[in-house]
């Protein structure tokens, strides 16, 4: 048995299933720039990250030559807001169940997110999930000074949540820079999931300790 305290959960594709919403969203928010970027391209080089950040990363990769970055993200936020609104958000199948065997093993939980306060709050809020039922803590970009693939966001919940030692975390998330992420704190174990950004080949690029294709494979590898 690993000797985990503290699992971290990326949100989007990871444990909550929003149908890829927020980079629908942010593809249509880049297009209307006239860019036209597939949602691929868009996955590729915005996936996990602070999405200010993610909007700067994309207009790099192509010829976006005086177009502002900040206008885009502050369009995206309100058409966010508004997808949000009429969407229904589940977590993927087998995420409760897992949740509520590693808390029962006293593992404590942590999501942490590039999203702000304000949206993964709201996500959490339409799946009804509580603080000290489903999760321990909640970290989002808005918490610390540098998104992934920093390891900031994992280190304010081990503060949060008294965990001292790195080798005792495992970081999970859809996305290569979950991954990045993780390694960057020195996490025990690092997990890829492919139920969100990037595909099981892209995942395994980062090397991660394990790819699932569901996060109910976890339990079996970690017990």
């Amino acid at each position: 048995m690993h000797n985990i305290q503290l699992a971290v959960f990326d949100m989007a594709g990871t444990v909550v299933n929003e149908d890829n919403v927020v980079y629908k969203t942010l593809q249509k928010a880049v297009n209307q720039k006239g860019l036209g970027l597939n949602l691929d391209f868009v996955l590729e080089h915005g996936a996990g990250k602070e999405k200010h950040q993610a909007i700067k990363d994309i207009l790099e990769q192509v010829d976006a030559e005086g177009i502002e970055s900040e206008p885009i993200f502050e369009n995206f936020k309100v058409m966010l807001n508004d997808a949000y609104d009429s969407l229904t958000v589940t977590s993927f199948e087998g995420v409760e169940p897992l949740l509520k065997q590693l808390r029962s093993k006293n593992i404590k939980i942590a999501l942490n997110t590039g999203y702000a306060t304000v949206i993964a709050e709201g996500l959490l809020e339409k799946m009804e999930w509580t603080k000290g039922v489903h999760y321990d803590a909640l970290v989002t970009a808005d918490d610390v000074l540098l998104g992934r693939p920093n390891p900031d966001m994992i280190f304010e919940a081990m503060e949060l949540l008294n965990i001292f030692e790195p080798e005792n975390v495992l970081k999970a998330g859809d996305s290569i820079i979950d991954i990045e992420e993780g390694k960057n704190a020195n996490c025990g174990i690092t997990v890829g999931v492919t139920t969100g950004a990037h595909t099981r080949s892209q995942l395994e690029s980062a090397k991660p300790t394990y790819v699932l294709d569901s996060l109910q494979e976890l339990i079996e590898k970690l017990w």
